[in-house]
């Protein structure tokens, strides 16, 4: 198959979205399928006038480009919100020989909207106040609608997902597939369970609040009275390390190293360096980071929802606490430090769960549902 894959995000494979592109393109290639990507600096210009606007810009050059040359696809899978241009224009023109539309939908935003809208009344939501919040409902919301309703099929990532698009949007079931992300092989590796007190804590992910780091911070915060060594680093935050540092007590910013950059080669080693790997996330589709640290055989803490739950079965291949719970956190964080027969049963139980988890089945289950979505197509159009 001629296989177009489109998102809205820098081609740089250490952002989140890009990754899964980037790896989703590969396995698929390795398949004996033709891959182009396109990345929001393959549509967007560099100094857009309208920022705010980014995702309609994409989404409507996408659609245009997508027309120019719709002999050259098979098939066209764009990450949601992106998709609804290309999709109205399938509507408009259904005997075009425009190819089929497969959405690709990393979490469901209600789920965002539920989650933070309970932060904003503790005043842990800055980036969900009352302005972003009317963004949010007359832009995003419309966009990721839009991107669902005008698609012919749609894969999404976490059950929650998978659900709601039957539930809330209508969707058939024979159009919505469950394929949860991937893990690239160079991850697993031999961990050494050393016995006493794990006192290497790990945290991955952006700097913001729905990451749930209001909680890590207070977690973090007792830890560090109860154990004197706990050290924590803090990867991959798309913000400067002074800013991190605000977030954390003077005296206690000494035991916090922040790294805000880490290349993907250097991942595995990040990994390897620490003993317990913390996602206190509120919400998420299924995190990418949480997967590597699993194939590593890192025992990991994480929160009672979204995709981590389709990962993670509480006491078997990690521990599971509710969202927005400092105390239930601490408490697993703690069992985890203090206890190396239950880092190595968990950790190893993850390493075994991310095997399942590969790319190369990924792209076997990605190709199934290219092929139905082109076989449909190509019967809707006979005579």
């Amino acid at each position: 198959m001629r296989i177009l894959i489109a998102a809205p995000a820098p081609r740089l494979r250490e952002g989140g979205v890009a990754n899964v592109v980037h790896n989703m393109a590969e396995a698929l290639r390795e398949r004996g399928h033709q891959v182009t990507c396109i990345f929001s600096e393959d549509v967007i210009p560099e100094h857009l006038a309208f920022p705010r606007f980014s995702h309609v810009y994409f989404a409507y050059r996408l659609a245009h480009e997508l027309y120019r040359r719709r002999s050259e696809f098979d098939v066209v899978n764009i990450h949601a919100p992106t998709g609804f241009a290309y999709g109205l224009l399938r509507g408009f023109r259904r005997n075009s020989s425009l190819p089929p539309y497969v959405m690709y939908l990393h979490g469901i935003e209600e789920r965002r909207n539920h989650a933070m809208v309970r932060e904003d009344k503790k005043r842990r939501a800055q980036y969900f106040r009352w302005k972003n919040r009317v963004w949010q409902h007359f832009y995003h919301m419309r966009l990721f609608r839009w991107s669902i309703i005008t698609a012919d099929y749609s894969i999404v990532i976490n059950r929650e997902t998978w659900s709601m698009l039957q539930l809330k949007y209508n969707r058939e079931t024979d159009r919505v597939w469950y394929i949860p992300n991937g893990v690239e092989p160079h991850f697993f590796s031999q961990r050494d369970y050393s016995q006493g007190l794990a006192e290497r804590l790990l945290f991955v992910g952006t700097w913001i609040d729905h990451k749930g780091i209001y909680y890590l911070r207070e977690s973090f915060e007792f830890l560090a009275q109860k154990f004197p060594g706990v050290r924590l680093t803090i990867a991959g935050c798309g913000v400067d390390a002074e800013t991190v540092m605000r977030s954390f007590r003077p005296d206690l910013r000494h035991r916090v190293e922040v790294r805000p950059f880490v290349s993907r080669t250097d991942m595995p080693a990040l990994y390897a360096e620490h003993d317990v790997f913390l996602l206190p996330s509120l919400m998420e589709g299924m995190p990418i980071v949480l997967l590597e640290a699993m194939a590593t055989g890192m025992p990991v803490v994480t929160t009672e929802t979204c995709g981590m739950m389709d990962l993670v079965e509480d006491e078997y291949n990690g521990l599971l606490v509710k969202p927005a719970d400092s105390a239930s956190f601490t408490a697993a964080v703690t069992r985890l430090m203090t206890s190396s027969e239950l880092r190595c049963q968990v950790g190893q139980a993850a390493q075994q769960t991310a095997r399942r988890h590969v790319w190369k089945i990924v792209a076997e289950r990605l190709e199934h549902v290219f092929q139905l979505a082109c076989q449909a197509a190509a019967s809707s159009t006979l005579p």
